[in-house]
């Protein structure tokens, strides 16, 4: 794979739809791509209500099991 600093916009872009569909599912891409790809909602504002009263240490948690699940 081509290091991501040396990928065109296109290559990232290709790359990071694959990364998201083999995540995500169909489903998921479609979903993220609605959301995302439209301009609509505010990705800050729905982070911080998703985080909301979450610790430091739940997020860190939360992405050693994202982790583990991934090796």
């Amino acid at each position: 794979m081509i290091a991501i600093d040396r990928m065109t916009d296109a290559e990232f872009d290709s790359v990071a739809f694959d990364l998201l569909a083999r995540e995500l599912g169909a489903d998921g891409l479609a979903r993220f791509l609605r959301l995302y790809r439209s301009n609509q909602g505010d990705y800050t504002a729905e982070r911080e209500e998703w985080q909301q009263g979450l610790s430091v240490d739940d997020i860190g948690e939360s992405i050693r099991r994202q982790r583990d699940k991934t090796s």
